[in-house]
């Protein structure tokens, strides 16, 4: 007599949503042991971006859990957990995002307060160098930031209206400027040309963007044939009418516009490069 073929149970073994159902339990339980447990979340928002990053699975700005309630499938409350996470344990005291902020805070002006300091002691240098030269006392204008100090040359003094090449009078003034940029210049250097906003008009150049650039350009040349700095150092551009320092309704205004800016780095500024 022929023998009976059990019978094919389709799908899943049945112990399978057992386990399933054990395993959601045993995530609620611990994920309540967490929402009743005081946590470094700093420490844990860093677990989490690492496990974000290894398998993908917490997205990020999911709504928060609230009061430790879990909600939908083992997808869904995972997601919620990474947003629990991030946001768990803040109040009204000792808020930990917030003194994360502050501290972030105190480090960028710990990090100002350090570029400062080394833009007035390169400003000291340089006026200290310029007092010993009473022609560029009267000529050049020589302020700061924390990001470089700025030297100043009116374009009257370097240029005929509506011109590009270097006054005879001017090279004597440039030649001052370019030993002290050979000497404090370890980094990048600006080289800009600025203009008032009166149009050209009958010259070689069309409009003022043109001639401050073109006035830019002729200060790098110059300090390229009479100096030893590097070029890959140097940047230069034109600004043309766009950065004004005074009103252009005065000519005494549109004087002080027409200008062309020196800046040197100090070593704590990001722009400071030595490889240019």
């Amino acid at each position: 007599m022929a023998k009976k073929e059990a019978p094919i149970i389709m799908g899943a073994p049945a112990w399978t949503a057992t386990f399933g159902d054990l395993m959601n339990l045993l995530l609620c339980f611990f994920v309540l042991l967490f929402s009743m447990s005081s946590i470094d979340a700093a420490k844990f928002e860093a677990i989490a971006a690492s496990f974000s990053s290894a398998f993908g699975i917490f997205t990020g700005g999911e709504p928060a859990i609230g009061q430790g309630a879990l909600i939908g499938d083992g997808a869904t409350q995972l997601n919620a957990l990474a947003s629990y996470v991030q946001t768990m344990g803040l109040n009204e005291e000792g808020d930990p995002v917030e003194e994360m902020e502050q501290a972030q805070s105190d480090a960028q002006k710990a990090a100002l307060e350090e570029q400062m300091e080394a833009s007035e002691q390169l400003y000291e240098q340089i006026r200290q160098m310029m007092n010993e030269e009473p022609a560029l006392l009267d000529t050049v204008e020589l302020n700061y930031t924390s990001q470089y100090v700025q030297l100043t040359v009116q374009g009257a003094i370097l240029f005929d209206s509506a011109q590009v090449t270097v006054k005879e009078e001017a090279i004597p003034i440039l030649n001052k400027v370019g030993q002290i940029l050979e000497m404090y210049a370890g980094g990048t250097i600006e080289i800009e040309g600025h203009t008032d906003n009166m149009p050209m008009t009958g010259a070689k150049y069309s409009n003022n963007d043109e001639l401050s650039s073109g006035r830019a350009l002729s200060i790098f040349n110059y300090f390229m044939e009479t100096t030893t700095l590097d070029p890959v150092q140097i940047k230069h551009a034109g600004r043309g009418e766009w950065v004004p320092i005074a009103d252009n309704a005065t000519p005494e205004g549109r004087a002080r516009n027409r200008r062309v800016e020196i800046r040197i780095y100090n070593p704590m500024s990001p722009m400071y490069n030595p490889e240019g």
